[in-house]
């Protein structure tokens, strides 16, 4: 059985309240997961291409308010 499994097997034995308890920490822990990853990718330069687009599109009126 591999980790993944087990971990499989140990939710589905959770009580209701458990599962809710680990589905907000596990929901907060995905979210500090993702920023992370998106911090890295910023740094990295990985986003430059998609502001640029996205400075372009402001500055040729392409963009409305929220």
């Amino acid at each position: 059985m591999t980790t993944i499994e087990e971990i499989e097997e140990a939710v589905a034995a959770l009580s209701p309240a458990d599962l809710s308890r680990f589905s907000a920490w596990f929901a907060e822990f995905a979210a500090e997961v993702w920023d992370e990853q998106i911090a890295a990718d910023a740094q990295g330069g990985r986003l430059n291409a998609l502001a640029d687009d996205a400075l372009k599109s402001l500055h040729e009126g392409r963009c409305t308010e929220l």
